[in-house]
């Protein structure tokens, strides 16, 4: 039985404006993700990373080249909760306390109320912060508000989970702290994850590393060291 790749990218080029001012943020990149990826997306600011990931994600369309998603049965906009989304800065609604943030996006796609808080529940007592369920965004440390966006992803039970320099705004003890949650979050879902990180100690947790350059993208391999059980405070 042949595995269809979950997102498939040929010759994918992005553009941002026009004419004089245009700016190629991704151009000629070629990679698929399988459903049993581990990818760290390497490289300076400024070299596409993130840009490749809203690509990946159906949150920009490309301007050249051809991007699939075979696996997923077509755009995640026709399957909501097939992809989940990390982004870098505060994501959380700062009305909602952290259950509420958490559930907020099963009860969009139509979900049962009561079946999306169990869920929204569930996530965070896996993501090891349970009690902070009636907590509000401003009451989290940087880590904590971070795991409580992975327990979102969680929640949604995707395919593929895209991290967006999920840690640039944490020390290192918090950081990896959520790229443990990441990882055993991606290991229990059966989830492909992409993170992209300016960080090598980031990057060497996860088994393969793509290095983007100028808007292009390399591939090279590695071996990834183990996820922990979360449990400390992030």
């Amino acid at each position: 039985m042949v595995t269809k790749p979950l997102v498939s990218c040929i010759e994918v080029a992005h553009t941002y404006g026009r004419g004089g001012t245009a700016v190629v943020a991704v151009h000629g990149t070629t990679c698929q993700v399988m459903r049993s990826s581990r990818v760290a997306v390497t490289g300076p600011s400024g070299s596409g990373k993130s840009t490749l990931l809203h690509l990946m994600a159906g949150l920009l369309s490309v301007t050249a080249g051809a991007l699939s998603w075979p696996g997923l049965g077509g755009h995640p906009s026709l399957h909501p909760g097939r992809v989940g989304i990390i982004f870098q800065g505060p994501s959380l609604l700062p009305a909602l306390d952290v259950l509420e943030n958490v559930a907020f996006p099963l009860l969009v796609v139509g979900t049962k109320d009561a079946d999306a808080v169990r869920r929204a529940r569930s996530a965070l007592f896996q993501v090891g912060i349970g009690e902070l369920a009636a907590a509000l965004p401003h009451e989290l440390s940087g880590g904590q508000a971070q795991r409580v966006a992975v327990a979102r992803v969680l929640a949604i039970r995707p395919a593929l989970i895209l991290a967006d320099e999920p840690t640039g705004q944490l020390d290192h003890r918090a950081g990896q702290l959520v790229v443990d949650v990441l990882l055993l979050a991606a290991d229990e879902l059966g989830a492909a994850l992409v993170v992209a990180t300016h960080d090598p100690l980031i990057a060497r947790r996860l088994a393969q590393r793509w290095t983007m350059r100028d808007g292009r993208l390399l591939t090279t391999a590695g071996t990834a060291a183990p996820a922990t059980v979360p449990g400390a405070p992030g």
